[in-house]
Parts: structure tokens; sequence; C-alpha cells
């Protein structure tokens, strides 16, 4: 499954605007280039709409949000959408606080995205307008779990038809749907919530795909989404290996996408249509 998708990205090599979250740029950076896309990063008002042009695909990530950036995102927004470049939100810690749950929602009716990504408490903040979440953490309240699985799907799906973009919950279980299909994705592991930055890392590698496969904007992102939790497997298992931890986790992620060929990511993909 997604054997083109993922083959893809290499293939057509996709340069990716970035306007994302300065404790992690440097990761995002280097998860692009370890899938053979590229990256760009510019945030300043007097640029966004040239960068933007000139790249295949835009993610905005608020995890860092200032006002002098809130300018930038939307006017990088706009552009995309003029030029019918696919563009990413991840609404990093909606709910935490009202600056960011209002600029979310502000861009998110300003702005056509084609997908959306985020924790189960973001995608719930952005959907109702309000909500709750520790930090850029899911609230332990709003964890997917096989109990309440399907509920979940029905919710994403209806976000989806209401918000017209992929929505992409990830979790311990993940989900990517559109008002119509879904994909449950169980790839991955605990430890890629002890670094900064994979949820980041994994929404800028969502922009890379959708790029690479406009025609399915569903199946790209879950591709990638797929893609991502088999290499914070193989992270693990190589950390285990070396007798280390995080440190060693957080560089055998990036190793572990650069090396990532089509058949390893067949025979390791764990995805279920719903």
């Amino acid at each position: 499954m997604f054997e083109n998708t993922f083959d893809n990205v290499r293939k057509k090599h996709p340069l990716v605007h970035c306007i994302t979250n300065y404790v992690t740029v440097n990761d995002c950076a280097n998860i692009l280039l370890a899938a053979g896309a590229s990256p760009i990063m510019a945030d300043d008002i007097s640029e966004v709409r040239q960068i933007t042009a000139i790249c295949n695909a835009l993610t905005i990530n608020i995890g860092t949000l200032n006002e002098r950036t809130i300018n930038s995102m939307l006017e990088a927004g706009k552009e995309a959408n003029r030029l019918g470049h696919p563009v990413i939100l991840d609404p990093v810690g909606a709910g935490a606080s009202a600056l960011r749950t209002d600029t979310a929602l502000r861009l998110m009716t300003e702005i056509r995205f084609t997908v959306i990504r985020g924790n189960i408490s973001e995608i719930k903040t952005v959907s109702k307008g309000s909500g709750t979440t520790r930090g850029v953490d899911a609230d332990v309240s709003d964890a997917v779990t096989e109990e309440n699985l399907s509920d979940a799907v029905r919710f994403v799906k209806e976000i989806s038809r209401q918000k017209k973009a992929v929505i992409a919950v990830t979790g311990a279980i993940d989900i990517v749907a559109d008002s119509e299909n879904a994909y449950v994705i169980r790839n991955g592991h605990p430890m890629m919530s002890k670094i900064t930055g994979t949820g980041c890392m994994l929404s800028v590698l969502a922009a890379a795909y959708c790029a690479a496969n406009p025609e399915d904007p569903l199946g790209a992102t879950a591709a990638s989404v797929a893609a991502m939790g088999i290499c914070g497997e193989i992270a693990y298992e190589k950390m285990v290996e070396a007798n280390s931890g995080t440190g060693t986790f957080r560089i055998k992620l990036i190793d572990a996408m650069s090396c990532l060929d089509a058949d390893t990511f067949q025979n390791r993909i764990k995805v279920e249509s719903r």
C-alpha cells in the first residue's frame, strides 16, 4: 500500500516552505532532506509570498507563535492557495492560550488547508473553537484508544467534512481521514513522545508527500504518518542496540528516514481502512 506515494517523494524532490516552530526548525529541515525533499524556512513578511511561489508546498506551524509571524502565515497561505499548492496546518498547543486558539481559527477562516495535523486535543480545539491541552501534549482524557476508536474515526471524518481538509490525528493510534474514508495507522513507538519535534517533523513530511502526490492528499498524508511511525520503530530498535538514550533516538530517527526504502516501508506498514 502507498508504494508509489512513498517513492514519489524521492523522485520529485519537492521544495517545502516551512513557517515552523523555532524549537524544532533544524529537525524539520533534516527530516525533509532525509526523506528526499528540500526545506526553506522563511517567515519575514517581506519575502514570504516570493518564497511560497518558488516552493511546492507550505507548512504553517504555530508552535512558537508570535505577533510578527501571524501576518506572514496569512500572506504565505493565501499565496499558496492562489498557486494551488498544498498547505498544511499544525495547530501546536491550540487550546493552551487564547492567542494560539484564536490564531488557528483565523488561519482556518482565511486559508484553505489541504491537511490539518495535530494531536486529538488540538484537533478538538480547532473543530469546536475552544478546548484544553497540556501545552503541546494531548489531554489524557482525549486519548484515542481501541475502545473509542470507532467513535474517534467518525469524529475525525466529521471534522474533515466541516473543514474541507484531510485531518490527521496523531498519537498512540493515528487516524487520517477525509469526509468519507479513513486510515487507522498503528506504526510508531512511545519513545517518539520523549523528544521534541516529532509532530513538527511529521507536518513538514506530510507537506512533502502531498506535494509529490497532489492527486491524493488523503493517501499522501497517511503514507507520511506511516513512514514517520516506521522510522520511530527502527530508531528505537537501534537505540536499544546501542544501549543509549533519547539523544541517540533523535539521530537514529533521521537516519531511519534517510535509509527508508519501499520494501521496508511495505513490510512494516500497519494500516487499515475504515
